[in-house]
């Protein structure tokens, strides 16, 4: 499988940043509860304009006025699934590109049918964490302890890839080290810093940024952008070694840092 360990070149990573801010995109979440709040701020700091719409009765309108759209299924229950599955659809049918973040997928039945339901309604990017990816791919050997991964990312490249490709999407993969999926395709992302483990809702924001991204550019590079740029802030916002909250608050700091070239 090919593989690149230069993510972007840093002109370009500079432009998707400079689109995403000189756009705006209304970036449509479907999110879980604990993150909305951190998610939204994420999303503020990169430049980008987000929305936190669940409700079955407007989500639809909601996608067709949105530039991306971001499905988490952290948090699930019957009105939520049914706000997720008729915001996918409406992407689907309006051309709208989403990002699917299958949080905890393999862990219970319910999860795993919701999971596969909306992944029939084509994501263009999926993001998740080793164990989740492969979950989703449904290649055995790994399950899910709540939403942290026990495995690393560098072993879930077979099932990203064959995910990646059944289901015709870009599969990002993030952990130490992140990658970037496409086909046979692969791109490494270094970086970030160990702390980022410690805070609620750095995974969810990956998928937030790259749902930014994905409203300004195509899935594979707005994966890899999204991505790069959080790597970059966490290294920064770790500088010192702090404590998880200051770590949290410094780390929006560096998305609007980093996404401004500062």
């Amino acid at each position: 499988m090919p593989q690149s360990s230069h993510p972007l070149p840093s002109a370009v990573l500079a432009e998707v940043c400079a689109r995403v801010r000189g756009q705006r995109p209304l970036v449509h979440n479907i999110t879980n509860f604990v993150v909305m709040n951190f998610t939204a701020n994420v999303l503020l700091a990169a430049g980008a304009s987000p929305a936190m719409v669940h409700a079955i009765e407007e989500v639809e309108d909601f996608v067709a006025i949105s530039r991306a759209l971001v499905v988490n299924i952290g948090t699930l229950d019957a009105p939520f699934v049914n706000g997720m599955e008729r915001a996918a659809a409406a992407a689907r049918r309006n051309g709208v590109p989403w990002v699917l973040d299958p949080v905890g997928v393999g862990a219970t039945a319910y999860r795993n049918g919701v999971a596969a339901r909306l992944l029939a309604l084509g994501p263009a990017v999926v993001r998740g964490n080793a164990s989740e990816i492969i979950a989703l791919a449904g290649i055995s050997g790994a399950r899910p302890k709540g939403v942290d991964s026990m495995v690393a990312s560098d072993d879930a490249m077979e099932a990203a890839s064959s995910l990646s490709t059944r289901a015709g999407t870009v599969v990002a993969v993030t952990g130490a080290t992140d990658y970037v999926v496409d086909g046979d395709r692969v791109v490494a992302i270094s970086g970030g810093h160990p702390m980022s483990q410690d805070v609620t809702g750095t995974g969810c924001a990956a998928s937030a940024l790259v749902g930014a991204c994905l409203a300004v550019s195509p899935p594979a590079e707005a994966a890899i952008a999204a991505l790069s740029l959080l790597k970059a802030a966490a290294a920064r916002a770790g500088d010192g070694d702090p404590g998880p909250g200051t770590f949290a608050v410094r780390l929006l700091d560096a998305i609007h840092a980093v996404s401004r070239g500062i």
